[in-house]
């Protein structure tokens, strides 16, 4: 099954689109379409909250990284400002998204 996304009228694929493309290329009704699409989202979020790391086969793995308080500057100020210990969200690009990107990049 191929989707496409050449008709983006935006630079970002948004959720409202892919919800579109699953009724139009799969055949969902909108409301199953719009459901299941907030649902992986959820999905993904409730892991990452939970400290479980998200791995998707050939896209790639969204992992929790703590992060240690440091010293940090108000650019504006020169002042100096602690920076408190905080979890972020990293994203690793599998080596088949990596090829798929270097191989379009090569054709332009």
């Amino acid at each position: 099954m191929d989707f496409s996304v050449e008709s983006l009228e935006t630079p970002a694929l948004t959720k409202a689109q892919l919800a579109d493309m699953l009724f139009e290329q799969i055949g969902l009704n909108k409301r199953e379409s719009k459901d299941m699409i907030d649902s992986f989202f959820d999905l993904i979020a409730a892991s990452l909250v939970d400290g479980t790391d998200v791995k998707i086969s050939g896209f790639g793995n969204f992992q929790i990284r703590t992060k240690a308080p440091r010293p940090g500057r108000n650019p504006r100020t020169g002042e100096a400002i602690p920076i408190q210990a905080r979890r972020v969200v990293t994203f690793h690009a599998s080596h088949k998204l990596k090829e798929q990107i270097q191989d379009e990049g090569r054709t332009v």
